[in-house]
């Protein structure tokens, strides 16, 4: 449960950075607080049935990118057209959106993994040094 709100808030705040970023660049003055919580709200629906997905594994990377990515623009879609949010924001904007904060979200879980996984080895090398040493 702690990973699906940090997941949440990390893409909740991305969206928002990037929204603002669009914003600045069409000169666009205002982001309208319901905005803000419709944002928040496909996060949490974004993020619930990615964790959901991952429960059943799909072996081919690419088939794995593709349902999730296709998942995301699916939930999207429908936000865009429940709260009109195509009156500010054009759909092809929340697809690079959504496709960039999937891959930096990957990249930064694949950095996680390799890191606590050279402390993981580091670990294991130092308990063993012990255990040689010890029973020297």
């Amino acid at each position: 449960m702690k990973k699906i709100i940090i997941n949440t808030m990390f893409t909740t705040g991305s969206s928002l950075i990037i929204l603002a970023s669009f914003f600045i660049f069409i000169n666009e003055k205002n982001i309208l607080v319901q905005t803000v919580f419709e944002i928040f709200g496909a996060n949490i629906l974004i993020n619930l049935g990615l964790f959901i997905r991952q429960k059943f594994e799909i072996r081919n990377v690419i088939l794995e990118f593709m349902a999730d990515v296709s998942y995301i623009i699916i939930i999207l879609t429908a936000f865009w057209a429940v709260f009109n949010w195509h009156t500010g924001v054009p759909l092809w904007f929340l697809f690079i959106t959504a496709v960039v904060i999937y891959i930096f979200a990957t990249i930064t879980a694949i950095a996680k993994i390799r890191r606590d996984t050279k402390e993981i080895n580091e670990l294991l090398q130092k308990r063993k040094e012990k255990h040689a040493n010890s029973a020297s």
